[in-house]
């Protein structure tokens, strides 16, 4: 039977994902909201969840795209309906971009934008588009553009001076292949706690001052119906980002529309672990207040010892590449729960060892609840997960395509 079919969690076969439904409808609705006063587009990063449900549910509140990190993945975002899709990364290989091709071609309204750091890459990239014949196709190739991307010394991917931003600036607006239309970076590389906040809005307004100097020079290639784009925003200095892209308009010129994306991706279930530690507004910033709205149920399998429990659930069910999971509560439907005075030990692959409270009731075969640690190494360890309401009842289930 499928779970959809079921009345409520404790009714199925155990371990079970679990979305809160009235949680992540105001995650979506807080952060669209938030973004809106700021006048900045928001296209979410769509690995976090790969939902097409999701990825609806986030453009019907209004975002102004979708961002992916393959091709593959720009495929589910078109199919749920994002016609404004951010690849973002470099694109190298020549089936991707076949890929990217037949989209544009099938879709008309459609309009994608991918990755350069290298003269390599660049060239790679232009030669694929004469191959698939999309530089040929003067309407398809006018809505695929390249952004240039700026990183860090030591980290990942991305220019790394500014002067070898500008020569690749030149080199690409000098291929027939390839549209330069802006800048983009990623400042999560530079850390979540505390001390990160000033390299971010470092490196921020660095993205702010080579989009300026692409503008004066004249090699972005934008209009008023399709301005240039400054982009960055993971999912814990969003408010810095925001803040310090701003900036753009002013650098950039009036000449030279350009506008700003955020990528944020886990804000849409937050969780109770590094988001709930790093958050904007858990720092005291001006992000929305976000609520965790993913959580693994499992049982209790084995009372081994007087302080130690083994769930069903592990490192195949729970993410723990940021932090182990969070125990949360015991007892089943919420008219039966009670908080659990304990913490996890380890993962292994099928179990999690709970290190127990003093005195702590824990009876094989109950119902545990478990917050997560970085949403996105969650969600892609499931096919579906069930969508409840604050009753626990089961509204509907989330597919995703990983």
């Amino acid at each position: 039977m499928r779970s959809a079919d079921l009345a409520r969690p404790e009714d199925l076969a155990s371990p079970v994902a679990v979305i809160h439904e009235g949680d992540l409808g105001h995650n979506i609705s807080a952060m669209a909201g938030w973004c809106a006063e700021r006048s900045v587009h928001l296209a979410p990063h769509g690995k976090t969840t790969l939902a097409p449900e999701i990825f609806r549910r986030q453009l019907e509140a209004g975002a102004w795209g979708l961002t992916v990190a393959s091709a593959s993945q720009a495929q589910v975002a078109v199919a749920a309906g994002a016609r404004r899709v951010l690849l973002a990364n470099e694109v190298v290989d020549p089936v991707s971009v076949a890929v990217l091709a037949g989209l544009l071609r099938d879709h008309p309204d459609l309009a994608v934008w991918v990755y350069i750091d290298s003269t390599d890459g660049a060239r790679l990239l232009d030669t694929a588009c004469h191959a698939t014949g999309l530089a040929g196709d003067p309407a398809a190739a006018a809505r695929l553009s390249v952004l240039l991307e700026l990183g860090e010394a030591g980290l990942r991917a991305g220019v790394r001076t500014d002067v070898e931003a500008l020569d690749l600036a030149r080199f690409t607006a000098a291929r027939t292949g390839l549209r330069l239309a802006g800048a983009a970076g990623f400042e999560g590389v530079l850390g979540s706690d505390g001390a990160a906040g000033a390299a971010v809005a470092r490196f921020c307004r660095r993205l702010v001052s080579v989009t300026g100097q692409l503008a004066r020079e004249g090699l972005l290639a934008a209009t008023a119906q399709q301005p240039a784009i400054v982009s960055a925003g993971g999912s814990t200095y969003y408010d810095v980002v925001a803040h310090e892209l701003s900036g753009v308009h002013e650098v950039a010129g009036t000449d030279h529309p350009v506008e700003v994306v955020l990528r944020s991706g886990c804000y849409v279930t937050h969780d109770h672990g590094l988001y709930a530690r790093s958050a904007p507004a858990a720092r005291g910033g001006s992000g929305p207040a976000l609520r965790p709205a993913l959580q693994v149920w499992a049982r209790v399998l084995s009372r081994p010892e007087p302080t130690r429990a083994v769930l069903d659930a592990g490192r195949r069910h729970l993410s723990y590449d940021a932090g182990l999971p969070v125990p949360l509560w015991i007892g089943g439907t919420p008219a039966r729960r009670r908080p659990l005075r304990a913490t996890v030990e380890a993962l292994s692959d099928q179990h999690t060892w709970l290190d127990l409270g003093p005195d702590t009731s824990v009876a094989v075969g109950e119902w545990v609840g478990l917050g997560i640690s970085h949403p996105c190494s969650t969600f892609d360890r499931w096919r579906e997960l069930l969508l409840v309401d604050d009753d626990a009842s089961i509204l509907g289930t989330v597919a995703t395509c990983f």
